[in-house]
């Protein structure tokens, strides 16, 4: 067997030389098999037969008789100064089977976590690419940092602290492929294991209590309330590391009330424990004053995790963890040598965003979308479905609507018959949290179109009317 890969004119051939018979024969054979396959398209103009003759080691003759050959059954045609190709008539290659239709989509979607698509800042993006790549040093093009570009993680840190209220240094943050990301790289570790469970809030996403279940971590629900989780129960829990939402608990709004918060520290720092913050969405805030990281009551003892899958684009697949000291070598180590999995141009051009402004001229813009957004929903509600309630509505991109008891699955099914998608707060509850479960519907308003937006509002008033009457 021979295989080649290569050609005259930049043209790139794969011949495998095998079989019975002699050069030329096996030649034949295996050209008349990949135009017969369809692997060699109608049109595919074939290297020169000096070319092919020299990539193969055989004699120019034995190419061009093959040649010969295939044009005079059809297979190729050839032409003076056209060079040879494989004939249109050549017969196309068998059907391949049909690909599975994909999953219809909703005709009208609130369904959480998605920002509005048609938002991200293309133009200015692309004008901080050109920037970042322009100016980009050498070693950019190289292997990749597991800790993420200097570059971005010097603007992070300071975007953080001056937005947010994070207290860290560039060596303390690690660039990682979004919240997921990074809390696979921090379930993984001995420091957060320790043989015990982790504690995580009663509501919160079943992706993320299935990321710490495949690592082996059982996880033990926290109540909350309207003022967050209950973080007094964390002793009770026998737990030595905690996930919280600490400025706006996902899903039922509002934030880890101050008590709350320097509870949390104070465990941790009394179990020689761990908080892990999700700030998924907390640059959005509309009827209160921002509420700083939770990691800057105390560095030491909570991992901060940000991210721009709500901020920008879940695209980007971009997260950033500020780690205590003596987290930073292990999450690099369980990382890797090499960066796999960001780009470094995709982090040098957020770098550049972020240093630029651009970053916060979006965040702002993005906050006076959001909130009209969640203005005119509650707005629609009151008109029109006054007995529902809203709530955890002062920050985010999503509303609860707490149900009269016992109607969410006819809401949801109502909804369904409309073409309406809806997530039901129930998705969201641990299995094993306590007491009755409320009813009630998790509404992502970000993302519809503005110019679907109206109608998709009277879609879910009018689900809402007949199935909580």
């Amino acid at each position: 067997m021979r295989i080649v890969e290569g050609g005259g004119l930049g043209r790139d051939l794969h011949v495998e030389l095998g079989g019975p018979g002699g050069r030329r024969a096996a030649l034949t054979a295996a050209l008349r098999e990949a135009v017969r396959s369809g692997r060699l398209a109608p049109g595919t103009t074939l290297p020169p037969y000096r070319s092919l003759a020299a990539d193969l080691g055989l004699a120019r003759n034995t190419v061009a008789e093959a040649y010969a050959e295939l044009v005079a059954e059809g297979w190729l045609t050839a032409r003076q100064g056209s060079g040879t190709r494989v004939a249109d008539r050549a017969a196309p290659p068998p059907a391949a089977e049909p690909a599975p239709a994909p999953a219809a989509r909703p005709a009208y979607d609130l369904r959480q976590g998605q920002p509005h698509t048609g938002s991200f800042p293309r133009s200015a993006w692309l004008a901080a690419a050109r920037r970042a790549l322009t100016a980009a040093p050498n070693d950019a093009f190289g292997p990749g940092d597991p800790r993420g570009r200097r570059e971005l993680r010097e603007a992070l840190a300071g975007y953080l602290a001056r937005a947010r209220g994070v207290r860290t240094s560039p060596e303390r943050i690690v660039v990682c492929s979004g919240f997921a990301g990074g809390l696979r790289l921090l379930a993984g570790l001995p420091q957060v294991r320790r043989g015990r469970p982790m504690a995580v809030e009663e509501y919160g996403l079943a992706h993320h209590r299935a990321i710490l279940d495949l690592a082996g971590l059982r996880t033990v629900p926290v109540a909350v309330d309207a003022r967050g989780a209950d973080t007094a129960a964390l002793p009770g829990t026998r737990a030595r590391s905690v996930l919280l939402t600490p400025a706006h608990q996902f899903p039922t709004g509002g934030p880890l009330h101050p008590a709350r918060r320097a509870a949390a520290v104070e465990w941790a720092r009394h179990v020689d424990g761990l908080v892990v913050e999700d700030d998924y969405d907390g640059e959005f805030r509309f009827d209160r004053q921002p509420v700083g990281a939770l990691q800057g009551l105390d560095p030491e003892r909570v991992v901060y995790v940000g991210s721009a899958s709500k901020s920008l684009t879940p695209a980007l697949r971009m997260g950033w963890m500020a780690l205590p000291a003596h987290l930073v070598e292990p999450v690099v180590e369980a990382k890797g040598v090499r960066e796999q999995t960001l780009s470094a141009l995709d982090q040098l051009t957020l770098a550049e965003f972020v240093e630029s402004g651009g970053y916060d001229r979006h965040l702002r813009g993005m906050r006076q979308r959001y909130r009209r957004r969640r203005d005119q929903l509650a707005a629609a509600l009151a008109a029109r479905v006054p007995h529902v309630e809203v709530a955890g509505v002062a920050a985010g991109l999503h509303a609860v609507l707490r149900l009269p008891p016992g109607t969410e699955a006819a809401v949801l099914a109502a909804a369904g018959r409309a073409g309406l998608a809806l997530d039901p707060l129930s998705a969201f509850r641990h299995p094993s949290a306590a007491g009755a479960a409320p009813d009630g519907v998790v509404v992502g308003y970000a993302a519809p179109p503005d110019h679907a937006f109206t109608a998709t509002l009277d879609v879910l008033c009018r689900a809402l009317a007949r199935a909580t009457r």
